[in-house]
């Protein structure tokens, strides 16, 4: 579970959140939503703990992570997989270098080892047999896929997206939905996903939170 409570973040002369109270149950998927500029990309990075907050706490699994030390904070990092918007992906690495880079890095695991988990995450996402090709040579929606699949290369507990649909047509932005179905109901993951999509936002969300003027809004059940 993620709790967060009176979050405040001020961004030079703008106070980006400003006392943002939510709860994410276990096992939900929660969609967060607002006008561009109104913090949710911002409330991402810190539930992740890659920015800290002026003031406010944030628990996962009942521990305040924030004022951590960064050793401790990487421990509650390990928990988590992103979905970047742009998908993030190195594009000097092959694709399986790519979806491994945590796997060698974090867990320190075997090289035999690595390449199973990554030739599974990739079946996984629909991606079978494209460990070697590199990330310029693939499709939009291809390499949404591909950062899809290093998300859950360590096998999290919590999965954020970032606007995983964006600049997408919308057959591909379909398919990135029903993947975030699929690993929400088959890998029981906790899903938290900012999107501007309306249609992806009712198809994959148990709860829509929005975001305004730094503060979070009504939450509807879907």
């Amino acid at each position: 579970m993620i709790r967060i409570r009176g979050l405040k973040k001020k961004l030079g002369a703008k106070q980006v959140l400003d006392g943002v109270d939510l709860d994410v149950e276990t096992g939900e998927s929660i969609v967060i939503m607002g006008r561009s500029g109104t913090g949710k990309s911002v409330l991402l990075k810190h539930i992740i703990g890659l920015m800290t907050p002026d003031e406010g706490s944030i628990e996962v699994d009942g521990v305040n992570f924030v004022g951590l030390s960064e050793r401790d904070l990487n421990e509650i990092r390990k928990r988590f997989g992103m979905l970047f918007q742009g998908a993030a992906l190195f594009d000097s690495m092959t694709v399986g270098e790519n979806v491994g880079l945590a796997l060698v890095e974090h867990l320190r695991l075997p090289r035999p080892e690595v390449r199973r988990r990554v030739a599974e995450r990739l079946e996984w996402v629909g991606l079978k047999g494209v460990e070697g090709m590199k990330p310029a040579s693939l499709s939009g929606g291809m390499r949404k896929r591909v950062g899809l699949a290093r998300a859950i290369a360590m096998d999290p507990r919590y999965i954020l997206y970032d606007e995983p649909t964006t600049g997408l047509d919308p057959v591909r932005a379909d398919v990135i939905n029903e993947l975030i179905i699929k690993l929400q109901r088959e890998l029981k993951v906790t899903s938290v996903v900012v999107t501007h999509d309306m249609a992806s936002a009712f198809k994959v969300a148990d709860r829509i939170v929005m975001l305004h003027e730094g503060r979070e809004g009504p939450v509807h059940a879907v």
